[in-house]
């Protein structure tokens, strides 16, 4: 049975026997908390009761025993799961707690567990007490862990004032969290409080947001708030918060701007938002911002517009008033929409004041109204610096003037242009086209005089020598230097003054040696059409002595066709000294047409042989492109005025200073050119030395021509020696690309001697094997000849010899005259395979025939 016990504190115990070592344990050791420990794990199982009544017994044996403490009102706070917030026994774990505190009011565990169980009985006052009391209990470096609840608790609950005052406690501990009372400012919607708070952080330099936004994400997120809440944000000067940022953030001047406008339309005050939006425009200097100010400025005017017209249409009767703010709200949007390409290139001008492009832009704009467009050009033409100009500054001058010109206001625009010629420009030519064009002016009035006195006070020469170059000196003074303004000075004394004057201008322009070859050739032709012949010549010395190859092709080329046109053959010898000087340094690459015109000169007035001369040189001369041209004109001269057996020795020279490709082609030439005469030995030896020079996998067109050559002209022995040639000219290119495959080789792999050995008896195998397939494939393709005429007699073949077709005979033969002169022999199976020039042994058989023909 239970044994009912009397304990200290007048509580009756249901003691077991199993209980009764534990309370002998704690009858001795009472003060050991070790010991009441195990007692109450003992009891874990039994009622809430009888747990409480140990630890109670523990605790007045131990009141300041942090352990027992912080179990016990665990305990007690998990007995209370699930019970009514109005429950007693809330209370009496309230009262737990504070009989805890009077010993546990240094330990902050306890008092978080207290307030975190106190906060959820919506006690208010109660709770802001026992935080209170907690903050003044605990030691202010434990702070930081009550905090966190109480700002817990202001959210938790609708308690604005409170929360506004503990916040403010809150920041003198811990500022950097002002960003976390201002949300909750804004929240309350405290604005004004909140605006004042954000104002601070923006001014603190030092201020690290702990949400990681920028000094500029500050901004504007207050101008948003004061800008959108004009009513409630009283105690801030909104405008020279927003102003200061305009001067702070130059790349989001449109956002500001628009946030300041708004501030005032929130206000009511809408002829000052017109003010403000009027005063962007007018200032920001990005497109970026005027696009923002400008749309921002549009909308206002759209919108005020139409709530003024739906606030008339619900009236029952319109006054006349209404009809007027009608009229003039919708004057000012249109006014607007029409302004904004002037106003958008003023936000241009405001980037580049220097911009001339923009400043054109800026008077077709206002096209159709004079006094704006003076204006302007006025401006321009004052606030354009010339050393920072963009563009050609000179050009606001000319169409500033031409713009009087074309309002018949000539005594302006001659002002405008005197006052350009002042300016300090770049560049002489923009000082040159000032004066050019005033020039044109005065022509287009018909004040031809007026130009040509222009003409000659710009092109003055100073006192002191300048060089044109300097730029240290002003453009002024190097003016009389520019070629374009003497050129002009030239065309007008051509064309309005006297034989004299103009004569004089070209002769101080060669003496200040800023002539160009075109200049001297219209100073030829201008003496020219006056007859005066041999000045003419003489201004084209002067130019020829001035320039040198190549600028001075066209007036040798002037000079010459001019002279050769006058004088014809009258002056054959001073005609050709001058060939003679001008192909004395003559470049190869111009000299071409110098030779056809020294050609033709002597052709119609010279000698023969002098134009043969003449030809010989002038394949030598030209560079290597003209060259065949020019052995064909050759070739075409020779044979008119000497016969076509003169061009053998021509077409020898061609083919040896010809490149090869060309080479090839004179050569077949040649040969066909020999075929027509008859000469079929010539053709073939032609046909054999050029064969040397012709890979048969590339130029497959000369040997079809070849083997049509012998069809045509040669008999079975021509065409297998034809064969012949092919094969070891084939063989000749083949042993190259394989010697250059064998050094690759051998320098990259280093082979051995005994690998090279294989390497060339497979290959001499192979060649062996091509060889063979190559003869029999030619001589077994029954290939019809037409027996031509024999040159040197009938050759005969001995009866009953055997017949071999893989024989190759490489004897010399005979020639027709019995072989009294073998070394002149022509003969194919001596010709050499090696790849040459034509030598003299080869046509030297061909050189007595020619004698002998001759």
């Amino acid at each position: 049975m239970p044994i009912l016990m009397e304990t200290p504190m007048e509580l009756d115990l249901e003691l077991n026997e199993d209980d009764f070592p534990y309370e002998e344990e704690i009858l001795r050791n009472a003060y050991s908390v070790k010991h009441w420990m195990r007692y109450v794990d003992h009891k874990k199982n039994a009622s809430k009761l009888v747990i409480n009544q140990v630890y109670e017994r523990a605790l007045k044996q131990l009141p300041g025993s942090y352990k027992l403490w912080f179990h016990y009102l665990k305990l007690r706070k998990k007995h209370l799961k699930g019970k009514c917030l109005t429950d007693e026994d809330f209370e009496n774990v309230n009262n737990a707690f504070e009989r805890s505190l009077v010993f546990m009011h240094k330990m902050p565990r306890i008092w978080m567990e207290y307030l975190s169980f106190i906060t959820t009985q919506c006690k208010i006052t109660r709770i802001r007490h026992t935080f209170d009391r907690a903050l003044r209990a605990l030691p202010v470096t434990q702070h930081n862990r009550i905090w966190p609840l109480y700002l817990e608790f202001l959210n938790k609950y609708d308690i604005p004032e409170t929360g506004v005052r503990v916040y403010r406690r809150y920041l003198k501990l811990c500022p950097e969290d002002t960003e976390e009372f201002i949300n909750y400012l804004a929240e309350v919607d405290r604005l004004d409080e909140a605006a004042q708070q954000l104002a601070k952080i923006v001014d603190n330099e030092h201020f690290v947001s702990k949400f990681g936004k920028s000094n500029h994400q500050l901004w504007n997120e207050l101008c948003d708030m004061i800008s959108k809440n004009p009513d409630k944000v009283v105690s801030l000067n909104v405008d020279a918060i927003i102003r200061s940022g305009l001067r702070r953030y130059t790349d989001q001047l449109g956002h500001l701007w628009n946030s300041l406008a708004d501030y005032y339309v929130r206000s009511g005050l809408f002829e000052r938002a017109r003010d403000i939006y009027e005063e962007a425009i007018d200032t920001v200097k990005t497109v970026r911002d005027f696009s923002q100010v400008f749309d921002a400025y549009a909308q206002f005017e759209e919108l005020s517009l139409s709530k003024l017209m739906e606030e008339v249409t619900t009236k029952e009767r319109a006054t006349a008033d209404d009809d007027i703010e009608i009229d003039l709200r919708l004057a000012r949007f249109e006014n607007l929409m029409a302004r904004r390409l002037a106003l958008l290139n003023s936000v241009l001008l405001r980037q580049n004041p220097h911009n001339v492009q923009e400043w054109h832009n800026r008077v077709k704009l206002f096209e159709g109204k004079p006094l704006e467009i003076i204006k302007i050009y006025t401006e321009a033409v004052q606030t354009v610096q010339p050393k920072q100009a963009v563009g050609k500054l000179h050009s606001l001058w000319v169409e500033f003037a031409k713009f009087y010109e074309v309002n018949e206001q000539l005594d302006d625009a001659r002002t405008v242009f005197e006052k350009a010629s002042q300016v300090e420009y770049i560049k002489v030519d923009d000082l040159a086209a000032v004066w050019c064009e005033w020039a044109e002016m005065e022509i287009r009035q018909e004040n031809f005089q007026n130009a040509l006195d222009l003409m000659y006070r710009a092109t003055v020469i100073p006192k002191n020598k300048v060089s044109y170059t300097d730029e240290s000196e002003t453009v002024q003074a190097r003016l009389h230097k520019s070629l374009k303004l003497w050129s002009m000075y030239a065309d007008l004394e051509e064309s309005f003054g006297t034989f004299k004057s103009c004569k004089s201008v070209y002769d101080r322009i060669i003496d200040l040696r800023i002539c160009t070859p075109q200049i001297i050739i219209n100073y030829g032709m201008f003496l020219e059409e006056h007859k005066y012949f041999e000045e003419a010549f003489r201004a084209y010395e002067k130019g020829i002595a001035l320039f040198k190859w190549p600028n001075v092709f066209d007036i040798w080329n002037t000079y010459l066709t001019k002279f050769l046109a006058r004088y014809s053959g009258s002056q054959l010898e001073r005609a050709r000294d001058l060939f003679e000087q001008c192909l004395e340094n003559c470049p190869p690459n111009h000299v071409k047409n110098f030779f056809l015109l020294y050609a033709k000169l002597e052709e119609e007035h010279g000698l023969a042989r002098h134009v043969m001369s003449v030809y010989e040189r002038a394949v030598g001369a030209v560079q290597e492109s003209d060259m065949l041209d020019l052995f064909n004109l050759y070739i075409k001269k020779a044979a008119e005025i000497y016969g076509i057996p003169r061009t053998r020795p021509i077409y020898e020279k061609a083919v040896e200073m010809l490149p090869e490709a060309k080479s090839r082609e004179m050569c077949v030439k040649f040969a066909e050119m020999e075929t027509k005469l008859g000469e079929i030995d010539r053709a073939r030896v032609i046909y054999s030395h050029c064969s040397q020079m012709c890979d048969p996998r590339i130029t497959q067109d000369f040997w079809q021509r070849w083997k049509d050559f012998e069809i045509r002209h040669g008999n079975e022995d021509t065409m297998r020696e034809m064969l012949r040639i092919k094969r070891s000219v084939q063989a000749t290119y083949n042993t190259q690309i394989n010697m250059m495959s064998a050094q690759i080789t051998t320098t990259v792999v280093g082979t051995t001697e005994t690998t090279k050995s294989a390497m060339q008896a497979l290959e001499a195998k192979a060649a062996e094997t091509n060889f063979k397939q190559t003869l029999v494939t030619a001589t077994g393709a029954n290939i019809m000849f037409v027996r031509g005429e024999v040159q040197g007699g009938d050759k005969k073949t001995e009866e009953g010899a055997v017949y071999n077709p893989d024989e190759i005979d490489i004897d010399m033969d005979e020639d027709d005259s019995g072989g009294e002169n073998e070394d002149e022999t022509v003969e194919l199976k001596n010709v050499p395979i090696e790849k040459q020039s034509i030598p003299s042994k080869v046509f030297g058989g061909l050189k007595k025939n020619d004698s002998e023909s001759e």
